[in-house]
């Protein structure tokens, strides 16, 4: 999910709370991240420091010489209401619900090995026809890994989030209640200015009760991930022994290589990715891609310092159902709300246009103005979810127009620890949804509060 205020004004908030009164050199603090376990928390080794500010104290823990301790806490609480929702074809198209989630964490540090452990405990209120486990797994473990740091080679094993690039293909999930967690390894890879992650995981099922979250017997994910000044490119491997598209099922085995340009010169910014996938599916081929385009310009010296975007993705769809051959990209493990806040397609066989213009009310308040428009890439298929559902069969329409959707954020940083943010959105159906079932409006009001430190 987009984050409605920066997360960097978290730091810039506890910044003048954390640094000395007449400082030699100001410190920093670092942003907090969704992951956690990037946050570096060393230099509050400084008693001073940590005097500074309610949470030093938490956030370093001196145990010896060379070890110390770090510690804090996520508290949200989500509350969203639908309105027709999948446009009146959802089993409750009428909903509103409650999700509720603490995520602990300690980070423990012993010269240059460390222990990070966070357990997740999270439930829902009113979801209907019945919560699944995404809405509430109870309590069980989120991330737990030890990692050694070796110099230019960081190895990690365990289980932990991953989130690679703008999460197009491996997020964490952050928006729903229960974020989506790997086991397995990871190493990081330090070349010059490059960084190379290495990866062999397997994604973590949540389920209804506690300590029941289990390592996917059926999906698997392997691949480098390189991060350049300016430039990522990658190649992941998949496979899924229980796939399905459409009415066939088997093995899925995907190769994705990809490369993203991204960054910012004086008050323009960008970013451009492209995917293309091959491999097998049960008995044929598999040919897939995307490209995503994103285009921007901050005004800083304007009333509000308007932030203007332009997107347009485009993601492929199989073109023909009656043959073997697959064309419909996979996004594999997407991020949580992939188009905003309501995302009831998902970024399979799509064309997505979107507009969005971001103001700073003041220091601490921030809002967002976004308009979009999808279209199906290939007439041949269908429209998904985010996890890969498909929701409406291609059927007999022609038609390529799915909807238009605006929605509107509000955010305020009330503390350096506490955001309070609303968002309200509708989808109005086109012309595909209207030949193929429901079709009415579908209108969601979300509010949310979160603690975290």
């Amino acid at each position: 999910m987009p984050r409605l205020a920066p997360l960097a004004a978290l730091a810039a908030t506890l910044l003048p709370h954390l640094a000395h009164a007449e400082p030699t050199e100001a410190w920093q603090a670092p942003t907090l991240s969704i992951t956690r376990y990037d946050e570096d928390w060393s230099d509050l080794a400084d008693a001073e420091k940590r005097a500074h500010h309610w949470t030093g104290p938490f956030k370093y823990i001196p145990i010896s010489d060379d070890a110390w301790l770090s510690t804090g806490i996520e508290l949200r609480v989500r509350n969203e209401n639908l309105e027709n929702n999948l446009w009146g074809g959802a089993d409750a198209p009428n909903d509103s619900y409650v999700w509720l989630r603490a995520l602990p964490y300690a980070d423990l540090h012993v010269g240059k090995v460390r222990a990070f452990v966070q357990p997740i405990a999270s439930t829902s209120a009113s979801v209907a026809p019945s919560p699944g486990p995404v809405d509430g797994t109870g309590i069980d473990l989120l991330q737990g890994f030890v990692e050694a740091d070796l110099g230019p080679v960081t190895l990690r094993g365990g289980r932990q989030m991953l989130s690679l690039g703008t999460e197009r293909l491996i997020g964490t999930r952050y928006g729903p209640n229960v974020p989506l967690a790997f086991d397995g390894l990871r190493a990081d890879v330090t070349l010059g200015a490059a960084k190379v992650s290495l990866l062999a995981v397997r994604p973590v099922q949540a389920r209804r009760g506690d300590f029941d979250d289990r390592t996917s017997p059926d999906k698997s994910l392997w691949g480098a991930y390189a991060v350049l000044p300016g430039l990522d490119l990658y190649y992941l491997g998949y496979r899924n022994q229980a796939a399905h598209w459409g009415t066939r099922g088997g093995t899925e085995t995907r190769h994705s290589l990809g490369a993203r340009w991204h960054g910012s010169r004086d008050d323009w910014h960008w970013n451009v990715e492209g995917v293309y996938q091959f491999g097998r599916f049960a008995d044929g081929p598999i040919s897939a891609w995307t490209l995503g385009t994103e285009l921007g310009r901050v005004f800083p010296d304007a009333p509000l310092a308007p932030d203007l975007t332009v997107r347009v993705n485009v993601v492929s769809g199989d073109k023909d159902k009656a043959d073997n051959r697959l064309g419909t990209f996979n996004a594999m493990f997407p991020k949580g709300k992939y188009f905003g806040e309501l995302s009831p397609v998902g970024p399979y066989n799509i064309v997505n246009a979107y507009s969005s213009l971001g103001l700073q009310l003041a220091p601490d308040i921030s809002a967002s103005l976004a308009a979009m428009a999808y279209w199906r890439a290939s007439r041949g298929d269908g429209i998904y979810d985010i996890p890969g559902n498909l929701i409406r069969d291609a059927g007999d329409s022609r038609a390529k127009f799915v909807g238009k959707e605006v929605e509107a954020t509000l955010a305020w940083q009330a503390t350096a620890e506490l955001e309070l943010s609303a968002s309200l959105s509708a989808f109005a159906p086109g012309a595909f949804i209207r030949e193929t079932g429901s079709a009415r409006t579908i209108h969601m009001l979300g509010l949310e509060s979160n603690f975290r430190f």
